[in-house]
């Protein structure tokens, strides 16, 4: 199972049903080093899904005073293939570590969209 930090439109029940056809079940997290912005999305399919066309964006930062509260889903590696379609190309997968300690997949801001923000 991967787990995977969510803090936008993934922790909503009808984006999830959509992408994985069940409601996912997740725990409290907080992922510091990052801050949030907004992009807006032109993916018409993403925008249907979410019913928004702006949506949440980590940016890093790297200072440890920056937090940002979410939630954290465990999914098969299938269901973190389907994230990867869902997201659009701003967004980039990576690697992250959660407040308590914990390693999970985030989906965080490109370097272009980045310097942008």
């Amino acid at each position: 199972m991967e787990r995977l930090f969510s803090y936008g439109t993934l922790q909503q029940e009808n984006v999830q049903q959509s992408n994985f056809g069940r409601k996912l079940a997740g725990e409290e997290a907080v992922l510091t080093g990052y801050r949030l912005s907004e992009i807006k999305i032109s993916d018409a399919n993403v925008v249907k899904q979410s019913g928004k066309a702006y949506h949440p964006i980590l940016i890093f930062t790297g200072s440890v005073s920056d937090e940002v509260k979410g939630s954290c889903f465990w999914l098969t590696p299938e269901e973190l293939a389907q994230v990867d379609r869902y997201e659009v190309a701003e967004y980039t997968r990576i690697n992250a570590t959660t407040k308590d300690g914990k390693s999970c997949w985030i989906y965080a801001a490109s370097s272009e969209v980045s310097a942008d923000l």
